[in-house]
């Protein structure tokens, strides 16, 4: 049986989403990984642990930056051309954190590693683009949770390599993934005939790079400098007037890196407001449970836990991502998208505040962070769904990648919020956060996902909207008319992932 006549079930579809679950698990484990390994580093290269948490902030201002760059260049010249560059990319810088001995070099190596997140927009874009239609919804669903899944793995992986082993491996199993999913999607992946050609828009690239570079340093480095010092108030009002004219610049580029026509949709807008809402409620237990976990037992309600053990109590919650994104997949398939994102909602508001009234044992909050985690599953798995359901498909990688950049956003003010109520309980008598800041912080995460649910009812229902337009740049591809003749038959793409 050829490639072009298996079946939408064939093994065809299985490999190209393995492939493209590489690629997004690779991205993924990284954001989390070296967060047990930040003390070893500081030994290491004989610097402060506060210092080390530059190789997060540069990890995060990148992937920002780049995500949507990365996502329109692949809708200009090819999602599985940029999809290549970018696994490239994330493993050269992945090798040369490894090989560093400064931290100014692992900073740098950090910072080269943020070309993956273009991973996610470029890998849902290939599915619009390339997987049959009864497919699709299933398989973004989980290509994006995986960025969950990986984020809880990416902790136990951390904590067992710093614990066995040196924190140079997390780098090290990075490459090694990147380098194996760039091969395999360079030789075994379809290259997308969805293309929308234009001119790099250079500046409105410069734009985007300084306006959301500014405040996330400066959401970043608020618990230290203080959210009221003049370089927070005066970085984050530098991106906020830069952003501002970004916009106006690219309202007038007669080709600009982000349609601003395509944003200003209200499924797209209202959207992306749900989605910055659940980064911001929901990337709270990624930090508030390991903290909490590994907290000595002398504090009262700590477990006094390694980073291994911290890791491994996060992981069943993470592994239910993994049936969650496809779940979300199948009812947004039958019901829309609107509804898996509002249930994610709702589950992880429900966990988050389940933990804040009980988390005095490990068996609680081993259940509780699974149900919390079942929510982030269906809600990552159907916030680009929505997207892509909203645009056409030479706009997929632009779109969900400024959704993408939405969410790292939120997650980072979620991240910051919580950090500071933390920070905020400290005493010089008391060194350790304490346990009613533990519970506001989970309250505050839990009115995040709420608020995300709330807003998720203002997203006008699209599903299906933009079915007709792809199928007729399907038409007007320059194909000969017996392959045009037997796919409209079976009613299934002639380039795709058959």
């Amino acid at each position: 049986m050829t490639e072009e006549t298996q079946p939408a079930s064939g093994p065809s579809v299985v490999r190209g989403l393995a492939i493209l679950g590489l690629a997004a698990m690779a991205f993924s484990l990284a954001q989390t990984s070296i967060a047990p390994a930040l003390g070893d580093m500081a030994a290491a290269l004989h610097t402060s642990t506060q210092d080390v948490a530059w190789t997060f902030t540069g990890y995060l201002v990148s992937a920002a930056v780049l995500t949507p760059v990365i996502g329109r260049l692949g809708d200009m010249f090819g999602k599985r051309r940029l999809l290549v560059i970018a696994l490239v990319l994330f493993a050269a810088g992945s090798a040369m954190a490894a090989l560093a001995d400064d931290l100014a070099l692992v900073v740098a190596g950090r910072v080269v590693m943020g070309a993956g997140g273009g991973i996610f927009p470029l890998c849902f874009g290939m599915v619009r683009d390339t997987f049959p239609e009864r497919r699709r919804a299933g398989a973004v669903g989980l290509v994006s949770a995986i960025s969950g899944i990986g984020g809880g793995i990416g902790l136990l992986m951390g904590g067992l390599l710093v614990d066995h082993a040196s924190y140079r491996w997390i780098f090290w199993a990075g490459t090694a993934m990147a380098l194996l999913a760039a091969v395999a999607a360079q030789t075994l992946l379809p290259e997308s005939a969805n293309r929308a050609p234009g001119r790099v828009d250079l500046w409105g690239t410069l734009l985007l790079a300084v306006g959301i570079s500014a405040p996330l340093i400066a959401v970043s480095q608020a618990t230290e400098w203080g959210w009221t010092s003049g370089r927070t108030l005066g970085l984050i009002a530098l991106g906020v007037a830069v952003l501002a004219l970004f916009v106006l610049v690219e309202r007038r580029t007669a080709e600009p890196l982000v349609d601003m026509a395509v944003l200003g949709r209200r499924p797209v807008l209202m959207t992306n407001l749900a989605t910055l809402l659940v980064g911001f409620g929901m990337f709270g237990v990624f930090l508030l449970v390991p903290q909490l976990v590994q907290t000595p037992e002398s504090s009262g309600y700590g477990f006094g836990a390694d980073a291994t053990r911290a890791g491994l109590l996060m992981l069943p919650g993470s592994l239910t991502m993994l049936v969650a994104g496809p779940f979300s997949g199948l009812l947004s398939s039958r019901f829309g998208s609107k509804v898996p994102l509002a249930l994610g909602g709702m589950a992880s508001a429900a966990g988050l505040l389940a933990l804040a009234a009980n988390h005095g044992s490990q068996g609680a909050v081993l259940g509780f962070t699974v149900l919390a985690f079942a929510g982030i599953g269906l809600s990552f798995a159907a916030m680009p769904n929505l997207i892509v359901d909203s645009v056409e498909a030479a706009r997929t990688g632009e779109a969900t990648g400024v959704n993408a950049l939405v969410r790292s956003v939120g997650s980072s003010l979620g991240s910051q919020v919580i950090a500071g109520i933390l920070a905020g309980s400290v005493t010089a008598a008391g060194p350790l956060p304490t346990d009613h800041a533990y519970t506001v912080s989970f309250v505050v995460a839990a009115g995040g996902a709420l608020a995300a649910t709330a807003a998720t009812l203002l997203i006008p229902r699209t599903r299906g909207r933009h079915s007709v337009p792809d199928v007729e740049e399907a038409a007007a591809a320059p194909l000969p008319a017996p392959a045009l003749l037997a796919d409209g038959c079976r009613g299934q793409s002639p380039r795709g992932l058959d």
